[in-house]
């Protein structure tokens, strides 16, 4: 059974911990027909530490707050300028697995980038999108009663400083970059770029 459509909401600047219940209880109240939504956002400065997160990788953190996430993957920073795509996506519905909503999810990226003649790729084994070695976006999911929440986190024009307070995703020097570092000079419309990115996503889901 599919869903009777999907909502698409901009919510602008969100405090994480808030959206995070708000993730929560969306999922907790779903029934068979809710429909699939896509939640477009910023956050406000901070760090996220996921599921199996080792406090080792948060090196430095100053006066920015860390939150205990349930999704998956290490440590991670969200703030201003990173466009932050939330999957809320019933898989019982099928035909989605897992792993295709995480494919769909780099491909989104990777398509929007191409849309900038941003040359970008993946890495076996290290979730997320790199620009060379240098990671773009990254991806972050947890599955609960069979329904997704969480989803992916690109870097267009934010000040990339705190990324070095942490070991980014678990990876010791770990090189991070953005839209905005690849394109110096180019005025990017942050609206415009994240309306694109949940576009391409709705269009993906909607196949």
């Amino acid at each position: 059974m599919s869903a009777p459509e999907l909502i698409l909401r901009e919510l602008g600047l969100a405090d994480y911990q808030s959206t995070l219940t708000a993730m929560r209880q969306l999922t907790d109240s779903r029934v068979v027909d809710s429909p699939d939504e896509l939640w477009l956002l910023q956050h406000s400065a901070v760090f996220t530490q996921g599921q199996a997160g080792k406090a080792q990788h948060i090196l430095a953190p100053g006066d920015i707050p860390i939150i205990r996430a349930d999704r998956g993957g290490q440590v991670t920073y969200h703030g201003p300028g990173q466009w932050v795509l939330y999957f809320m996506v019933d898989l019982r519905r099928g035909p989605l697995s897992v792993r295709d909503l995480v494919n769909m999810m780099e491909r989104c990226v990777l398509q929007l980038l191409e849309d900038y003649m941003i040359s970008a790729a993946l890495k076996p084994g290290a979730p997320g999108v790199y620009v060379a070695d240098e990671k773009i976006a990254s991806l972050g999911l947890r599955i609960r009663r069979g329904c997704s929440y969480h989803g992916l986190a690109l870097n267009v024009d934010m000040d990339l400083e705190p990324f070095g307070r942490i070991n980014p995703c678990g990876y010791e020097g770990l090189q991070v970059t953005s839209m905005a570092e690849q394109l110096p000079g180019v005025g990017l419309k942050l609206d415009v770029i994240g309306r694109r990115l949940m576009n391409i996503a709705a269009s993906m889901l909607s196949i």
